[in-house]
């Protein structure tokens, strides 16, 4: 880069400048702000950064080419120049009629990848016909009791022509069964079934709550996915290391990367400790991160986060498959920064939120509709959603070179920065015995908590600026037309499980779900015992049940 007189020369003109053009400009004019910091208040932006700011850049170790470690500058050689990020707006529908519905127009207006979001029954392992689900059934996602409900949803849809991504963590391996079930009744072969479970209860315990079982036998389902996968379906991405939700939760940019990696670090871990080869199925790890306004700590973000998951496999686990090293993630737009006033002003922010995935190189991207912060999105919003993406991809020209803020002096300086911050703390980490082992102490929770804390008195405060919520308001609201689910498809949905089960083979149901039992309580894999149950018709529920009576289940406050 630059020679120890070359920087010395850049120190003097800097200083010459701030003296000679700066300074009187500030006494007469002062500034916005007396220090700006990053989105989360991470780092302080200083007003103008020079290749004195990253004077210690080695191209060859820091940056390299795309394609090669340490990845900094993307997992692909050609970057977007030969494909386009998957374009995977996330969708769930109440009903699996409805969701099935909203998959093909998603589909018929260029949506290039499905992405399934599922009630809150279905995540907690309940069936639609649960006491503990009334009132809940569809209304965060498409409701999924059996593989009826499935074979719905994919209804004209071949599994060997799209991939899915199924967000959904405690009962995992009950919908991955069910959709592996799909692909057999399609005829697909299961080695071209393409897609990813999020499949991450670490950030259930830290941020999210969707859990069921302790942490152990968590961790054994997880690894049992990994060893089945790896030999039945090897296109498919095992699990979605995520961010996303401890982002959401109001963790700052560093601490994003830093407990995603550390929770990655845990699975490995407990899959070599299971008997797995890390080339098995670290090739099939994949991570969902948020991302928000601050367009240029974002890139820089997801460039640090991609270089150090790279060191630490290296220096950790010492793969010999170079894919084991490398970081390929999917990205969802902040649903935390939408707002309930003024919704047209998301439309904005998520096309600034996406722009920012682009220019730091996701592999897939969901773009939140502008009415989120009030309901399901409708049909409108979803494509406004959708377009925000193919604008970008055909009209703005950011897909067109790879790793395009390479080299500025600020995003290689924050790359940096970011990095070591999350260094620290997974050093942190690994003093309190690991992951696990932070999360248990509350250690995790308190950091994100403390940072979600100071945010929001800078909100209050006025200190931090929120178009059209602290600033910039209007006294009356536009009328919109929103996406409602009835106490009526609630009731149509619990007619269709009780067809289904009055349908079903119940001794061929109990025959699987006692074989099911003798399995969790055996050291065999669960995964082909869970496709047998969801065959037999099976409901998430009777599954998830006979794994809470051998597993038992989680409580907030008790030992992990």
């Amino acid at each position: 880069m630059f020679d120890e007189d070359d920087l010395d020369a850049i120190r003097s003109a800097k200083s010459e400048w701030e003296a000679d053009e700066v300074e009187p400009v500030v006494d007469r004019f002062g500034e916005r702000k007396e220090t700006f910091t990053t989105d989360t208040g991470g780092h302080e932006v200083d007003r103008l950064y020079t290749p004195d700011d990253v004077g210690d850049l080695d191209y060859e170790d820091d940056l390299g080419f795309p394609g090669q470690e340490p990845y900094t500058r993307g997992v692909y050689s050609t970057g977007y120049r030969g494909r386009l990020w998957t374009m995977r707006q996330y969708a769930g529908m109440g009903t699996p009629e409805e969701t099935n519905e909203r998959f093909h127009y998603l589909l018929d207006q260029g949506q290039t990848g499905l992405s399934m979001a599922f009630d809150l029954p279905t995540q907690m392992g309940y069936a639609s016909d649960a006491a503990m689900a009334a009132g809940e059934v569809g209304k965060s996602g498409v409701a999924i009791d059996t593989l009826a409900d499935m074979e719905t949803v994919f209804d004209g849809i071949p599994l060997d022509e799209v991939s899915t991504s199924m967000t959904i963590n405690a009962p995992a391996s009950v919908l991955l069964a069910m959709y592996i079930a799909v692909g057999d009744r399609q005829g697909v072969d299961r080695e071209e079934l393409r897609g990813t479970i999020q499949n991450d209860v670490l950030k259930e315990y830290i941020a999210r709550n969707t859990y069921i079982y302790p942490p152990e036998p968590s961790m054994r389902i997880i690894t049992d996915i990994f060893e089945f996968c790896a030999d039945e379906t090897p296109k498919f991405n095992t699990i979605s290391i995520s961010g996303y939700h401890i982002r959401e939760a109001g963790s700052t940019a560093a601490q994003e990367i830093a407990f995603t990696l550390a929770d990655g670090i845990e699975y490995v871990e407990t899959a070599l400790d299971a008997g797995l080869d890390v080339d098995e199925f670290a090739p099939q790890l994949s991570f969902f991160f948020a991302s928000y306004n601050n367009i240029l700590e974002e890139v820089a973000k997801f460039r640090a986060a991609r270089r150090l998951w790279a060191k630490l496999m290296e220096e950790r686990f010492d793969p010999e498959n170079p894919k084991s090293k490398q970081l390929k993630f999917h990205t969802q737009t902040a649903g935390s920064t939408l707002t309930a006033q003024q919704i047209e002003n998301n439309i904005v922010r998520v096309a600034y939120q996406a722009l920012a995935a682009v220019l730091g190189g996701t592999q897939s991207l969901h773009t939140n509709g502008k009415d989120e912060a009030l309901a399901l999105p409708t049909e409108e919003s979803v494509r406004t959603a959708l377009r925000t993406q193919q604008i970008l991809a055909h009209e703005s020209g950011a897909a067109d070179t790879v790793d395009p803020l390479a080299g500025s002096y600020y995003v290689e300086n924050l790359t940096d920065e970011l990095e070591a911050e999350a260094m620290d703390l997974i050093e942190t980490i690994d003093e309190k015995g690991g992951m696990l082992e932070a999360v248990q102490s509350q250690w995790v929770q308190r950091q994100i908590q403390d940072t979600a804390f100071d945010r929001q008195e800078e909100i209050e405060d006025g200190e931090r600026v929120i178009v059209g919520v602290n600033e910039y308001q209007v006294d009356e609201e536009p009328e919109m037309d929103l996406e409602e689910v009835t106490e009526e498809d609630e009731r149509r949905q619990k007619e269709r499980l009780a067809s289904v089960k009055a349908e079903r083979d119940d001794e061929d149901v109990a025959a699987t779900l006692d074989a099911l039992r003798a399995a969790a309580q055996s050291d065999d894999n669960l995964m082909p015992y869970i496709v047998d149950c969801v065959k037999a018709y099976a409901t998430v529920g009777e599954i998830c049940d006979v794994l809470r009576d051998e597993f038992g289940e989680y409580h907030p406050g008790s030992a992990l």
